[in-house]
């Protein structure tokens, strides 16, 4: 690692950790939020981001093979309409400066959430992409992460 956040600048840290939680407190399903960050941790080649959130999203119930083949969503059969339109969204927005985010994607997600739910999922993808930020940025260690969530303690 090459700095620790929480102790080089602690307020950074502390308004990173509250953004997480209002995020963490939306209405979107626990198990879409940890498609959405995990997608997100792939393109920006996050191992820190990808360790913690594939073993978070087994704890709550997400199927491995789902996991597996997160990369290529587009192809497998088995991910809701709701939870395309949301990774295409994350897609959209981590790849940012080559989408622009575009009116197709942003329609899809209109079809599926609300617009409470559509700026609760934007927070989401815009929360996780500067988490990967920190972590590649800093080198954060990666494969250390133990789950604490269980998934019945999870209902939304």
């Amino acid at each position: 690692m090459r700095l620790d956040g929480s102790k080089t600048f602690p307020q950074g840290y502390q308004a990173m950790m509250a953004l997480q939680q209002v995020v963490n407190e939306s209405s979107l399903e626990h198990k879409l939020l940890e498609l959405v960050k995990t997608r997100a941790s792939q393109i920006n080649g996050c191992a820190y981001c990808l360790d913690m959130h594939t073993k978070d999203a087994i704890a709550i119930g997400e199927s491995e093979q789902r996991l597996h083949v997160l990369a290529a969503w587009h192809e497998a059969p088995f991910y809701s309409e709701k939870e395309r339109a949301a990774l295409a969204w994350c897609e959209a927005l981590t790849k940012l400066p080559e989408s622009g985010a575009p009116d197709a994607v942003y329609n899809q997600v209109t079809k599926v959430f609300s617009p409470k739910e559509i700026m609760e999922l934007t927070f989401a993808i815009v929360t996780i992409n500067s988490w990967n930020r920190l972590a590649v940025g800093l080198r954060s260690d990666v494969g250390g992460y133990v789950s604490h969530l269980k998934q019945e303690a999870i209902t939304v």
